[in-house]
């Protein structure tokens, strides 16, 4: 299929659409971040920028934009540039000196692994551990909106019966009961009610207890 008279082409080694592919199911990266990422992962399929567009809810000219500045600058071209006055380049100014695949291993490193006997990078130990400075680190981490001390986490319960009692509610709620009213009560999260906040009020004349 064409993909438009002024679309760039994208072409993706196995390496890298596999590093793109796990940026787009990172937990951790900024949603406009993944959606440039699935800019370009579309965009190596063939697809049209309308398509894209429509796909991942930008506009045709959008789209072209992230496909040019991946094309000619590969993943640091997905993050946003620097405001005037600051710095040219992810580096420490001047032409950028980090190429795209020792930004992608930093990337790909914060997120997949952690430190022995840490549960995340912090900038100084992955400067350490990947010959990078410090400033490098956290330029990186910024234009990607990474904060490894801010990974989000779901939990699952530990109940043998989890997947019984998940199938009773969902199917509860997807097909309730004739003439029935469905209602959810919950505690607040990580926190559980032991006591009152407040004590008993006494009853006064004409009034029941509060």
């Amino acid at each position: 299929m064409s993909r438009g008279p002024n679309a760039v082409a994208v072409t993706l080694s196995d390496q890298g659409r596999a590093e793109l592919e796990a940026m787009t199911r990172s937990r951790s990266l900024p949603n406009f971040l993944v959606r440039r990422v699935r800019v370009v992962l579309l965009a190596a399929e063939g697809k049209t920028n309308i398509e894209i567009g429509a796909a991942v809810g930008l506009s045709r000219a959008t789209v072209g934009m992230w496909r040019r500045r991946f094309a000619t600058r590969g993943i640091a071209g997905l993050y946003d540039e620097q405001r005037p006055g600051g710095p040219r380049s992810i580096d420490d100014g001047g032409p950028r000196s980090i190429d795209d695949e020792r930004i992608a291993a930093l990337i790909r490193k914060t997120l997949e692994s952690k430190p022995e006997g840490r549960t995340h990078w912090s900038c100084r130990a992955i400067a350490a551990e990947t010959g990078l400075s410090k400033s490098t680190v956290q330029r990186v981490w910024r234009a990607f909106g990474i904060q490894p001390h801010r990974q989000k986490h779901f939990k699952l319960s530990t109940d043998s019966l989890f997947v019984e009692k998940v199938r009773d509610i969902v199917g509860l709620y997807l097909n309730p009961p004739d003439n029935a009213m469905v209602l959810c009560v919950d505690e607040k999260t990580q926190i559980q009610a032991l006591d009152r906040t407040q004590p008993m009020l006494p009853m006064g004349l004409g009034y029941v207890e509060g």
